[in-house]
C-alpha cells in the first residue's frame, strides 16, 4: 500500500511533518513508561519479599535419588541456612565407630559461624539496586529526557541480567570455587570429619550439596606388588584386559590447595533440591528483564538509534 498525502507536500515539509509525528509518539512513550516503572517496582518488590529472612523459612530435602548416600534436610531463612541434619554413608567416608553413617549437625549455639548463601546475598543486593533504579528514572531524573531514561534502562536490563546469572550459578564465577567457599568445620556440631568438602551453592534456582572427600598428596604411600596405582610391569594389566577405567567424576585425578594443603578428590556428590521460592524469583526477574528489553526495542525505534549505539 503506497502512502500519499494530498494535495501534496514539500519534501521539506514532509520529513519536518515525520520528525514531528516521531517526536509526539517519543513523548506520548516516555509518559507511558512512567506507568510501566510502577508495575516494574512492584514486581522488584515482590522478589525482595521472596528473598527477605522470613520464619519459618523453606525446609529442603536434601537426599541422593538412588542410593542411601545423602539422607537429610535443610531450613533456608533468606540468604542464610539456619538449620540442617544430613546423614551421609559415603563409601570414601570412614562412620563413627559404632555407626553405619556419618551425620552432620548445624550448630545451634549463637557462636557458631553462619552459613550464609552468597550468591543469595548478591542477588537480594541486585534487587535493592534495579529498585534504586527505577526510583532514579521516576523520581530523580527528567522523565521526558529520552536519553537519560535510555540509559537507564540499560542499566537495569544489565542488573537484571546479573540477578538471573546469579540463580543460574553455572560456573565458578556464579558460585564460588569449592576450595574457598566450603563451609567452616566449625559450623556443625560435631564439626565436619577432616578432609570432607561441604558446600551448598544455586544451580537453576535450586539448592545444591556438594560433598567432596579428599585425600592429602603429603600422605606417605608405600607401593606394594598389589597396589593399584602402580605397574611393575610397565603397563596395567586391568586396562589392557577391560579397557581404560572412566573417571569416577569430573575432578577425579585433579590437583587442588584446600586450607593449605595439596588435595585429590576421592569422591564426589551432587544432591539437589528445588526451591519453590527461588523459582519463584527466577519467573519474575524473566519477566521484568523481557518487558524492559521491550522499552529499550521502542526507545531505539523512536530515538532512530543505530544498533551498534544501543548494544
Amino acid at each position: 500500500m503506497a502512502t500519499w498525502a494530498y494535495p501534496p507536500l514539500p519534501a521539506e515539509k514532509l520529513d519536518q511533518e515525520a520528525d514531528s509525528a516521531l517526536a509526539t509518539e517519543l513523548e506520548w512513550l516516555l509518559h507511558s513508561l512512567q506507568t510501566s516503572l510502577a508495575s516494574l517496582r512492584e514486581g522488584l518488590r515482590d522478589c525482595a519479599s521472596l528473598l527477605a529472612p522470613k520464619e519459618p523459612g523453606s525446609t529442603l530435602v536434601l537426599s541422593s535419588l538412588r542410593s542411601e548416600n545423602v539422607k537429610g534436610f535443610v531450613t533456608r531463612v533468606g540468604t542464610k541456612i539456619v538449620k540442617g541434619d544430613i546423614q551421609l554413608r559415603l563409601p570414601s567416608l570412614a562412620s563413627p565407630r559404632g555407626s553405619p553413617t556419618t551425620r552432620l549437625c548445624l550448630a545451634n549455639v549463637p557462636s557458631a559461624p553462619e552459613l550464609v548463601l552468597n550468591q543469595l546475598v548478591s542477588v537480594r543486593n541486585l534487587v535493592n539496586q534495579s529498585l534504586d533504579i527505577v526510583d532514579v528514572s521516576a523520581w530523580t531524573g527528567d522523565p521526558l529526557n529520552a536519553q537519560f531514561i535510555f540509559s537507564q534502562l540499560h542499566l537495569l536490563h544489565e542488573t537484571l541480567s546479573e540477578a538471573r546469572q546469579m540463580l543460574k550459578g553455572e560456573n565458578d564465577i556464579t558460585r564460588g570455587k569449592w576450595w574457598d567457599n566450603s563451609a567452616v568445620g566449625e559450623m556443625f556440631d560435631p564439626p565436619l570429619p577432616p578432609y570432607l568438602s561441604f558446600q551448598l551453592c544455586i544451580a537453576d534456582s535450586a539448592l545444591v550439596l556438594y560433598l567432596r572427600t579428599l585425600d592429602t598428596t603429603n600422605d606417605s604411600h608405600t607401593p606394594t606388588a598389589f597396589a593399584t596405582d602402580i605397574s611393575l610391569t610397565g603397563f596395567n594389566l586391568r586396562d589392557r584386559l577391560f579397557g581404560t577405567r572412566h573417571r569416577p567424576h569430573d575432578e577425579a585425578g585433579d590437583l587442588f590447595t584446600w586450607k593449605g594443603e595439596e588435595v585429590r578428590v576421592k569422591e564426589k556428590v551432587r544432591v539437589e533440591s528445588q526451591d519453590p521460592s527461588l523459582m519463584a524469583v527466577m519467573a519474575k526477574l524473566t519477566a521484568l528483564q523481557h518487558e524492559v528489553m521491550k522499552w529499550i526495542a521502542a526507545l531505539n525505534v523512536l530515538m532512530e538509534n543505530d544498533e551498534t549505539e544501543s548494544e
